[in-house]
């Protein structure tokens, strides 16, 4: 598990490890050629996801003459897994050191879900180096208000432990459950484990390092964020047919959106939490949108 191998090698994309700076290494996939006259975009996955979530939203900027680079964050996909450094700020600057790196001055950061946050998080931290930020169905999260009690948090989030499953099980699952999502959205999915030879899969990211990032999810605070950060934040969030989840959703979006100096939100209904996978197009199509309308800017 320590040494996971890329079931699923990609097509469309250059496979780069950089450093982190932060003395780890982690898997970039960059598409696209930078040019002077557009901005870089950085795209962030969730909790327990990966960079080939991205694949789709690459492959349509990439068409469309926009560069990108998707990172598998620590812990996560190929890239190098300690037992520590799981808190934002320093999630935020393994980032930035990629871009450091890569001889990127400034990018337009893209983050789903968790990665929502972190986007969010790096508007403040590093708002030298953030053009703008774009929070995917996150950005807004805030367990610790949901949960008061991490301990109830712990026992309702904790993920599925799925070591150990076959792995043609869990690739009827994911096609099963997704059925209108592109090849691209899938293929993503599928890597967010490792498949062993014995016919059975692991999660790349295991258990006690999925916990120490909840518990920091827990104790994140966005909301008291907004007011201090200068960058443009645009919102993406999804409208899953859940009106109690949604109504949720929408007073917070709407209260982040006044809080913020540069807010906006761009609502997709209906869609799946990962409508980056399900909708890649049409995910890149905002992307570029609010690029060429001067909102990240």
């Amino acid at each position: 598990m320590e040494n996971p191998t890329d079931h699923f090698p990609v097509k469309n994309g250059r496979v780069v490890r950089v450093s982190s700076g932060n003395g780890h290494s982690l898997r970039t996939i960059q598409r696209g050629e930078r040019r002077t006259d557009s901005p870089v975009f950085l795209l962030i996955h969730g909790l327990a996801s990966n960079a080939r979530m991205w694949d789709g939203v690459g492959d349509a900027l990439q068409e469309s003459g926009y560069a990108s680079v998707a990172i598998d964050l620590r812990g996560h996909g190929l890239s190098d897994k300690p037992d520590s450094g799981y808190d934002f700020d320093t999630v935020c600057d393994d980032v930035v050191g990629v871009l450091d790196h890569l001889s990127i001055d400034r990018a337009v950061f893209v983050g789903q879900s968790w990665g929502g946050n972190v986007v969010v998080h790096a508007a403040h931290r590093h708002p030298d180096r953030v053009i703008g930020s774009v929070a995917v169905d996150g950005g807004v999260i805030e367990l610790g208000r949901v949960f008061p009690d991490w301990n109830d948090c712990e026992r309702r989030m904790a993920p599925p432990r799925l070591a150990g499953m076959r792995a043609g099980r869990l690739e009827s699952a994911i096609r099963a459950t997704n059925g209108d999502w592109p090849e691209t959205g899938i293929i993503g999915s599928l890597s967010n484990f490792d498949f062993h030879h014995d016919g059975t899969i692991s999660p790349h990211l295991t258990f006690d390092r999925h916990m120490l990032i909840l518990r920091e999810l827990w104790s994140h605070r966005p909301s008291e964020l907004f007011p201090r950060i200068d960058r443009p934040v645009l919102f993406l969030p999804a409208d899953s047919g859940d009106v109690a989840w949604t109504r949720d959703k929408e007073e917070a979006i709407d209260r982040a959106v006044a809080s913020l100096k540069k807010g906006r939100a761009h609502w997709f209904r209906p869609a799946h939490h990962d409508l980056h996978a399900q909708h890649p197009r049409r995910c890149a199509d905002v992307l570029i949108e609010n690029v060429e309308n001067g909102f990240l800017s």
